[in-house]
């Protein structure tokens, strides 16, 4: 059933979009990850403008996070101090992310400059994911407990904060600037930023891993619909019908997502969220390499 968008100014089949939505969804669930670093490319590849894939991609990561943040609070898995701390640095890079997308869409070079964001961002942390990943796997497997290091940069910095939930007494400085690349993350790139904040919170605050997926989805809602509603009143790039279907599959697939995630080991869960990520990374950069079919376009500016 092919349906119109009307900001994308594009025809996509509607189930098409539900499946999506649904397949982000389940991912959100498992991993506490928004979903936006693989959902945004999704709508590159089907067809939707980057600039509107960024903007509606946010609003849909909000409906997902929210379904999967119920399900974790009800598990009592989720640090509401900590997830504070890190919207507060989210929020002001949010704002900034904006400034930074609207200048570089005004540039004409907003395109570009997302899909390359992209391959270098989930390049990098899909491969540092999956080689500390396979250490734990291994470590496991063997019988040794995977250490964390319960003693590093962190714990000298000044301004600490007892984080009751994680069982941790840090400073609040470095979760501030985790929530401020992830701010500015969501508002270039439409992701939620979970691609970063789960490692970063895993292995730079030493938070354990059971409270982690829901701290991460409690902050990525609160980031991404701010985003979005920057982006609705300053870009206009935020299609209803797009971020409708797709937040319809969205929370349907979170709430079957966290229960997959559940029963599954966390160093097995880091380990398909790597992959995941070197796999989009990798049709991203393909696409950016190969000489595309047409290599002109004629165009009238609206």
């Amino acid at each position: 059933m092919q349906i119109y968008l009307p900001i994308a100014e594009v025809s996509v089949n509607a189930f098409l979009l539900l499946g999506l939505g649904g397949l982000v969804g389940i991912l959100s669930g498992m991993f506490g990850v928004g979903g936006g670093f693989l959902m945004t490319p999704l709508m590159f590849f089907i067809g939707i403008p980057p600039a509107v894939a960024v903007a509606t991609g946010a609003n849909q990561i909000v409906a997902s996070s929210f379904s999967g943040v119920l399900a974790h609070l009800r598990r009592r898995t989720v640090d509401l101090r900590m997830g504070g701390v890190l919207l507060i640095g989210g929020l002001i890079g949010a704002g900034f992310g904006v400034y930074i997308f609207n200048l570089l869409r005004e540039m004409g070079q907003v395109d570009l400059l997302v899909r390359l964001c992209y391959v270098l961002f989930l390049g990098v942390i899909g491969a540092l994911m999956f080689v500390e990943s396979l250490r734990a796997l291994q470590k496991s497997r063997s019988g040794k407990r995977p250490t964390r290091k319960k003693h590093n940069w962190v714990h000298g910095l000044p301004l600490k904060v007892r984080f009751r939930t994680s069982g941790l007494y840090i400073s609040v400085i470095p979760p501030l600037l985790v929530g401020l690349l992830v701010g500015v993350l969501a508002a270039v790139m439409g992701v939620g930023g979970g691609f970063i904040m789960v490692p970063a919170m895993i292995y730079i605050l030493g938070m354990p891993t059971k409270v982690v997926v829901g701290t991460s989805l409690f902050q990525i809602i609160f980031v991404t619909g701010f985003t979005t509603v920057l982006h609705a009143a300053t870009n206009h790039t935020v299609d209803m019908v797009l971020a409708v279907l797709m937040l319809i599959g969205g929370v349907v697939g979170a709430q079957i997502g966290t229960r997959i995630g559940v029963r599954m080991k966390a160093e097995q869960l880091r380990i398909l969220l790597a992959l995941m990520v070197l796999l989009v990374c990798g049709k991203l950069a393909l696409e950016l390499l190969i000489e595309p079919a047409e290599l002109y376009s004629i165009g009238s500016d609206g």
